[in-house]
């Protein structure tokens, strides 16, 4: 496996290009199994869980076409996928594909609503808690799907079509408010989602939608009214920026000091991390083009923040914001309510020399002069990115382990810290 070689102390100074949202990239892919007509999608980034779901989809049927970046083109813009499902010839998404990531799950929907079948798999991904799918199954049960569970797979019928209903969800769950509004917008008569997550990726998978011909009200908020539609057209659609590349980036910077433009993206994407950001002595400020991030080399204010679902602190940003917690001038607080198990970066950042100590859902974190470089090993997509952040404020050499967990959620990420002055490096395996 590759490693990652950092030699900490370095000030980051330039401007970082943000990606596509893979947390968008991946439903908006998925929508295409709702139509027979070309789907295009722009700004697409190059990541493994993409690469992956693409797979997942031609297994299906789905034809799928890309265009890279143009030369002289704008950095932040990805590639451009033109996805067609003319002809669905497999309702089925296996094991092996869907155990890897566990965002493949949310075909289920959008083949049981076009096909009126679908087998998958039940699905896998990090190991960041139970995650269980059971929101998923309630919601398209109201749309009328038969379910079964045999032999690890999920198996739903429609055979007369699904219908409109009422789902109401116990709780904020981002991946069945995906998987049942994509259902929704070929099932026959009027959906209502209440509870429904307010992420901006739903947003911009509704919007998506909506070009395709369906007709959603309440889009950004937490209820959903949507009308059925017995056919969808293709469309043209460019995936917003990845606010969770946005806010790693602006910790980073933070964290190691310095000047940084983060190009392409949006403060209204991540208002309440930004916030917080400003709170531990950062400067954060709009430019014509994105985020301005700096720190002129004052102590790090220790902050306390408790994860919550849009437009809340994102549980997605908790290991960064706890790696710049680390070297902050006091003790800070950080309670995780989305996951039960998102804190298995803490014994990593514990070897660099960070004081954390956890009780249940809760961190404190007293903040220490200095890190020391050593060996840790990525245990999930967002824990390697802070061993990441920590690596670069850390004395000495930091390798980290494992590093495919970041290349399914980050695009050139070394490139784009080096670019910026940091000492990162790739060691490949082969």
């Amino acid at each position: 496996m590759d490693r990652i070689k950092i030699v900490g102390g370095e000030r980051l100074n330039g401007s970082i290009p943000i990606s596509g949202a893979k947390n968008a990239a991946l439903p908006l892919m998925i929508a295409t199994l709702l139509t027979e007509d070309r789907l295009t999608l722009k700004n697409v980034p190059n990541l493994a869980d993409v690469n992956l779901l693409a797979r997942i989809l031609r297994n299906q049927g789905v034809d799928l076409a890309v265009d890279g970046k143009r030369v002289g083109g704008t950095a932040h813009l990805g590639e451009t996928f033109h996805l067609t499902a003319r002809d669905i010839s497999d309702t089925m998404a296996p094991y092996d594909l869907v155990s890897r990531m566990r965002a493949s799950f949310w075909v289920l929907g959008p083949l049981l609503a076009r096909m009126g079948e679908a087998k998958v798999s039940l699905p896998g991904g990090c190991a960041i808690g139970t995650r269980p799918v059971d929101l998923h199954l309630t919601g398209l049960k109201a749309l009328g799907a038969e379910i079964d569970i045999d032999g690890g797979y999920v198996i739903a019928r429609a055979p007369k079509g699904l219908r409109g209903g009422h789902v109401i969800f116990p709780k904020v769950s981002v991946g069945a408010t995906h998987n049942v509004l994509l259902a929704a917008a070929l099932a026959k008569g009027e959906t209502l989602i209440e509870n429904a997550a307010r992420e901006p990726e739903v947003g911009d998978v509704a919007a998506c939608l909506v070009k395709m011909g369906a007709v959603i009200e309440g889009i950004g908020t937490s209820t959903l009214r949507i009308q059925g539609k017995p056919r969808l057209e293709g469309a043209v659609h460019a995936v917003l920026p990845d606010r969770i590349e946005t806010g790693t980036f602006a910790f980073a910077v933070a964290a190691t000091g310095g000047d940084v433009v983060l190009e392409g993206t949006r403060r209204d994407l991540l208002t309440t991390a930004l916030d917080t950001l400003a709170e531990t002595g950062a400067i954060v400020t709009d430019t014509d083009n994105g985020i301005r991030i700096t720190r002129n080399g004052d102590s790090i204010v220790p902050i306390d923040v408790e994860t919550q679902p849009f437009p809340g602190f994102p549980t997605d940003l908790q290991a960064q914001f706890m790696a710049l917690m680390t070297r902050a001038k006091g003790t800070s607080v950080i309670r995780e309510t989305i996951f039960e198990n998102r804190f298995m970066h803490v014994q990593e950042l514990a070897r660099l020399g960070a004081d954390i100590k956890l009780h249940g859902d809760t961190a404190t974190i007293r903040g220490v002069k200095s890190l020391r470089g050593a060996p840790v090993m990525a245990t999930d997509l967002r824990a390697s990115v802070s061993l990441v952040i920590a690596g670069l404020m850390a004395e000495g050499e930091t390798l980290i382990n494992r590093v495919y967990h970041l290349d399914r959620g980050f695009e050139r990420l070394e490139q784009k810290l080096s670019a910026c002055g940091a000492q990162i490096e790739r060691l490949s395996a082969g």
